[in-house]
């Protein structure tokens, strides 16, 4: 206990977990019975019992460790504590859980209830330790094997035309493909492309800086037909069921002139001089840019007027959301060969996604902090009570996936727990 404090009249915000003698993680199924998500418990400090707001049903003392309850020691933060080796404690994401801090009038209890959250996580396992290793090793081109999860995998499925006995032009200008891929990518794309199987080709583009998508992670698949290159590619974007904007659909249909899915006159469409390379290049410039709204139809000759920004400033608010939500679905749903990259992309950059959660709750407009920082100075045009309110859910499950991969989320889970 800090010097000063009492646990008997603790002042809220003002509190850390030097403050407390204990911090207990609940998991869901502990509180599914509560009226609301964010409870009060008292506490009391005669012998280890606890008074409990809540199910009498509900026993704290002499607890099973295998119901993924447990205590960890003042000044320890979650994060370190699902990272220990050996506990005895078997934390299971399957169910969410409750940070436990003191807070005005007692002990508070931060989370959602089970009902309340429809996703399934998987089972965290252990955090691998060479996390960044293997992020950094990760190759921006790479040759696999199994393609079984992609899109194409079955053509007849689809009901496109199979590529049965390819002839030599058309092997020889997807090896040409290959190379350029190999030798020109940029540095927000990687692609995996299939040993035996030339026709299928898989890429991630890593959301721009500077837009509502930034450090979003966008992934799709890619069919050559036997046209090609007469024809352009056919391409899906991995949606998880969300329509992330007039290009992107939740059917994962990509509506692009390139790709003669979206109107466009001339050079805007698709040539036999195009390459896969211009193709991946265009959705990341023209489809994930900073302005999403001046892509709607007839929107665009609205640019730079005092109205349409403003229609564009709360579409973006709402084209974040959906990329946190494309965050969480990348998470739980790692497309193969991809498992190891998402893993490392969100451990190195989830602390500054959730930084810019904060802010833009805060009131920072979208897409103005980058690695962390407002670098863009956009002005501080506040937040509808929707968009905070649906943020701050998102924040909580992206905070909550992100502690499962060893990203330290101490300071975010003190803030939201004394944020009542």
């Amino acid at each position: 206990m800090a010097e000063g404090s009492s646990k008997n009249s603790p002042t809220k915000g003002s509190l850390s977990l030097g403050d407390l003698d204990a911090v207990e993680v609940l998991p869901a199924s502990a509180t599914a019975g509560w009226s609301s998500a964010r409870q009060k418990r008292k506490w009391s400090q005669s012998g280890s019992s606890k008074d409990v707001a809540g199910p009498s049903s509900i026993a704290l003392k002499n607890v099973d460790p295998s119901d993924g309850v447990g205590a960890f020691p003042k000044a320890m933060s979650l994060a370190d504590y699902l990272e220990l080796e050996g506990s005895d404690i078997n934390l299971n994401i399957n169910t969410y859980y409750y940070l436990v801090a003191l807070g005005e009038g007692g002990i508070v209890v931060e989370g959602q209830t089970s009902a309340e959250k429809p996703h399934q996580h998987k089972q965290m396992k252990h955090v691998d330790p060479k996390i960044d290793e293997k992020y950094v090793e990760f190759k921006q081109f790479d040759i696999v094997g199994d393609h079984s999860d992609h899109f194409y995998s079955n053509p007849r499925e689809r009901k496109v035309q199979v590529v049965n006995e390819p002839g030599k032009d058309w092997v020889k200008r997807i090896q040409h493909e290959w190379k350029v891929l190999e030798k020109d990518l940029p540095d927000n794309i990687f692609v995996r492309v299939y040993e035996d199987r030339l026709e299928l080709l898989r890429a991630v583009i890593i959301g721009p800086s500077g837009t509502p998508y930034h450090d979003g992670l966008f992934f799709f698949d890619v069919y050559f037909p036997p046209q090609y290159p007469r024809n352009p590619p056919l391409v899906i974007y991995h949606s998880g069921g969300l329509r992330l904007n007039q290009n992107l659909y939740a059917c994962g249909r990509v509506c692009l002139s390139l790709l003669n899915t979206w109107p466009g006159d001339g050079c805007e469409k698709w040539n036999p001089s195009n390459s896969t390379l211009q193709v991946l290049v265009s959705i990341q410039a023209l489809v994930l840019n900073a302005k999403p709204y001046f892509n709607e139809p007839g929107f665009e000759s609205y640019a730079n007027t005092p109205r349409a920004e403003k229609k564009s400033i709360a579409y973006n608010q709402e084209t974040f959301l959906l990329s946190c939500k494309t965050m969480l679905y990348s998470l739980r749903n790692p497309p193969k060969h991809f498992d190891d990259f998402i893993i490392g992309h969100f451990h190195k950059y989830g602390h500054s996604i959730l930084i810019g959660c904060n802010a833009y709750m805060d009131g920072a407009q979208v897409g103005s902090i980058i690695g962390g920082v407002k670098a863009i100075d956009k002005g501080n045009k506040g937040c509808s009570t929707k968009f905070k309110g649906s943020l701050k859910k998102l924040f909580e499950e992206l905070m909550m996936e992100f502690i499962g991969i060893g990203v330290d989320c101490h300071e975010f889970m003190i803030d939201t727990t004394l944020k009542l």
